[in-house]
């Protein structure tokens, strides 16, 4: 056999052993990729129920943030609700003493000119209501005065005209006036007024004087009022809605015939002095 036989040969059994190792390392490649492949698909899967279990706990959260909300809103409901039983049961007493000639409610006291002329008001101001079985008067103070500010709006002095003409009448000159201001529950929050007014029991009684000021610029005297700041401790709503923290938002006006008791007033009450 010739030299160039014997190397044909050599390499002919030479790829016949190659070849399977080829195909085997081939193999061992694809395996690699395909558990590459698995093992970022499984990494993603697994990142994915985790964003997803955060999310739930989130969710979880959010629900029982909610569950707790609508729980202090019906306890504070209730309390409303409860409030408003004491004062119609007050109400019904109120009627059992005036006597069975007495119209149910009606302020005895405030002359019916008055209680017409103090409606007609309210009938053309919107932001001022009367009520004429009780005689008090209810301003909203988003119409008299700026968010956390005691200064009144110039239309506001228009309609406290118009109110204080009712009152210089003949009718009703002798009345007594108490002006009580009334707050939210939300305390101012910036500054130069909350250095003025660090409490609502400031605002409330600032506004109040503030009004009544305006009452004594428009001809009532000085000694037929008074003045009273509750701060946000007399809501007539629950403080949980913008809705219901405007009605907070007030002053009020009781107009009192002056052998009514009040705190202050020596004359009503001559036995304690």
């Amino acid at each position: 056999m010739s030299a160039f036989s014997c190397r044909r040969w050599a390499l002919i059994w030479t790829s016949l052993f190659l070849v399977p190792l080829g195909v085997g390392c081939a193999a061992s490649q694809g395996q690699l990729q395909a558990l590459k492949t698995q093992n970022r698909s499984l990494t993603e899967q697994t990142q994915a129920q985790a964003t997803e279990i955060e999310n739930l706990k989130v969710h979880s959260r959010n629900i029982e943030n909610q569950l707790q909300r609508t729980e202090e809103e019906m306890a504070l409901l209730e309390n409303h609700f409860g409030l408003d039983e004491k004062g119609l049961a007050q109400l019904r007493r109120n009627r059992r003493a005036a006597g069975p000639g007495a119209a149910p409610g009606v302020a005895q006291h405030v002359p019916r000119e008055l209680r017409e002329r103090l409606a007609e008001i309210s009938r053309r101001y919107p932001s001022l209501q009367f009520d004429a079985q009780t005689g008090i008067a209810k301003l909203d103070t988003d119409i008299l005065f700026d968010s956390g500010d005691d200064e009144l709006k110039s239309g506001a002095k228009q309609l406290l005209a118009e109110v204080a003409r009712a009152l210089k009448t003949p009718d009703a000159r002798d009345l007594h006036l108490m002006v009580v201001g009334h707050t939210d529950d939300r305390l101012v929050g910036k500054r130069p007024g909350r250095d003025e007014y660090p409490t609502n029991f400031h605002l409330s009684t600032a506004r109040a004087l503030a009004v009544a000021r305006q009452l004594t610029h428009a001809g009532i005297a000085t000694d037929r009022m008074g003045v009273a700041g509750f701060g946000s401790h007399q809501p007539v709503a629950p403080n949980l809605t913008d809705k219901d923290r405007r009605k907070n938002r007030r002053v009020e006006l009781f107009v009192m015939a002056p052998n009514v008791p009040v705190v202050g007033w020596t004359e009503t009450i001559p036995n304690l002095y």
